[in-house]
Formats: C-alpha cells, sequence, structure tokens
C-alpha cells in the first residue's frame, strides 16, 4: 500500500482525499498547517506528499522549500486553486514534482499519486548517507567536514548513487546516466566506478561503495551491506 501524507487545511477536504485515498489502498496521514507537515515529513517515511500551496503557519511552497533542503527527496504533489503558468513554474522552482489545479477530478489525483509512488524526487538539494554530504546546488560532496576531489563524472555517478542509495543501481542505468543512448566499452565505467572510490578512500569510506556481481552497484552503510 502507498503511505501518503496529506497536508490540507480544508478539513472537509482533507476528510473527503483521505477517504479516497483508502478505498485506492493507500494508507493517508493528515496535517492541517505546514509546520506540523513539516514534522510528519521529517520523521516518517513516505512514499507520496500532497501538499495544498495556501496553507497556515507555512506555505506549500516555503515548506517543499525546506523540506528539499533538509535532504528529503519523496515526491510532492501540490493541490492548488491557482493555475496560472507562473503558479505552476513556482512550485517546480520550489521543488514540486507535479502540480494538481482544484477543483479536479478524483480519479485524476489517485493517478498522480500512483504515478510517483515508488521513485525518489530528482528536486532535493541536498543528499546524505552515513555522513556523505553532496550539496546538489554548489556540487560540492564533503565527509566529516573534508571534502572530495571529484571528477565531473565521479560526481554524476556519485549522485545516481545517492539518490538511489541503499538500493543497487544496474550498469545499464549508470551508463545511461553518464553517456545517454551511446556509452563506451564497459571498461570506461569500470574506470569511473574505481576514480569514485579512490576519492573515497581519500575519507576512508571505500567500503561504502560495493560491487554486486552481474546486478551493479550500491552506495550503503556497512552496517546495512
Amino acid at each position: 500500500m502507498i503511505r501518503v501524507l496529506l497536508i490540507e487545511d480544508d478539513r472537509d477536504l482533507a476528510e473527503t482525499l483521505s477517504q479516497l485515498m483508502e478505498i485506492s489502498q493507500m494508507l493517508p496521514d493528515h496535517a492541517s498547517n505546514g509546520i506540523a507537515g513539516r514534522n510528519l515529513a521529517s520523521n516518517n517515511q513516505y512514499e507520496v506528499l500532497v501538499i495544498d500551496v495556501g496553507l497556515p503557519k507555512l506555505d506549500g511552497y516555503s515548506l517543499c522549500k525546506q523540506l528539499r533542503a533538509s535532504g528529503i527527496d519523496t515526491p510532492i504533489l501540490f493541490l492548488t486553486a491557482f493555475s496560472s503558468i507562473d503558479d505552476k513554474l513556482e512550485g517546480f522552482a520550489s521543488g514540486g514534482d507535479d502540480y494538481l489545479a482544484k477543483p479536479f477530478d478524483n480519479r485524476e489525483l489517485i493517478a498522480r499519486i500512483k504515478a510517483l509512488a515508488g521513485r525518489k524526487s530528482s528536486r532535493v538539494k541536498r543528499l546524505e548517507v552515513a555522513g556523505l554530504i553532496m550539496d546538489c546546488e554548489q556540487q560540492i560532496v564533503t565527509y566529516q567536514n573534508e571534502q572530495l576531489e571529484l571528477t565531473p563524472a565521479s560526481y554524476t555517478l556519485l549522485e545516481v548513487l545517492m539518490r538511489a542509495s541503499p538500493e543497487i543501481v544496474s550498469r545499464q542505468s549508470l551508463e545511461n546516466k553518464l553517456w545517454g543512448d551511446e556509452p563506451p566499452s564497459s571498461n570506461v565505467l569500470k574506470a569511473q566506478v574505481y576514480y569514485l572510490r579512490r576519492a573515497l578512500t581519500q575519507v576512508n569510506i571505500a567500503d561504502m561503495l560495493s560491487t554486486y556481481t552481474g546486478k551493479g552497484w550500491a552506495l550503503r552503510p556497512k552496517s546495512t551491506q
């Protein structure tokens, strides 16, 4: 079942949508203001966040920015009465993944939630895995305040692995991310993995990067390997 956090201050609408989600085999939680929603999103695991823009205490756009800045990469669907292109652009700029204007068809809402579930948002601005921190805006990676020296390809490789962590990323996925539809020989990817591992060795965390023969690579804290 898909676990969803609904952050909506209209209690009648929230109750209706929560019932709709339950009927659709989802597990909804509800918060009626931005601060309560931020606390729930920060302390629990959800597959999708459904956020109203016009929230009390902390509006939806500001809430989204704070969640992304803290490293939360759960997909975010905005609900709003504002439907202009400028409003939509502001929603995406704040870190949202989808945007649905009120009034909407309930079937479309459920379909969009299902489409977002099971993946991580690419809009997060800060990634962290077991103390390894990537600032996606400045493109800086640090571990215990020591900056890693990474080539552009190594940075991209590490970003893909951090976003997927602790899941295994296949060779094909990594090659597509680095070179698109025209990957070079397999030895080139192996070389990039080697360069990344060498950079991790500089800060004594090379053991976080694991190779799974026939499957791919994963970045995992030692305790989860």
